[in-house]
């Protein structure tokens, strides 16, 4: 499994933005760009939600919920993806994980950063 190192979580109020980061430093280049690459949300007594994913072609899928508002991207060089974050809303509220899946279909997760949007 790759380790991947979340940051960029924090409290935010509504309409603000912020940029989380995920950080693969042990993982080689040529593994990190075939990787899917994911991010994913969790609020208490729910399921883990897909949010955005970025996959080896460049091709990017968002949450209906995200669309227009949140972007994906990577920093190859850097082992670095990448989810800014705009227009937040409360409902944006909960924590973030980071998520690398093979071709094969394994998954790595981060150990999750929190985001907190007030009204």
């Amino acid at each position: 499994q790759a380790r991947l190192v979340e940051s960029g979580g924090g409290l935010v109020q509504a309409g603000g933005s912020l940029r989380l980061s995920c950080a693969a430093p042990r993982t080689i280049l040529s593994v990190f760009t075939s990787n899917t690459k994911g991010w994913y949300r969790q609020v208490p007594g729910k399921e883990r939600e897909l949010v955005a994913t970025l996959g080896y072609g460049g091709e990017t899928n968002y949450a209906d919920s995200v669309k227009g508002r949140f972007t994906i991207s990577r920093d190859n060089t850097k082992r670095t993806v990448y989810l800014q974050m705009n227009s937040l809303q409360p409902e944006d509220t909960g924590v973030y994980y980071c998520n690398h899946r093979t071709p094969a279909g394994h998954d790595s997760w981060g150990q999750g950063t929190q985001v907190t949007v007030i009204s």
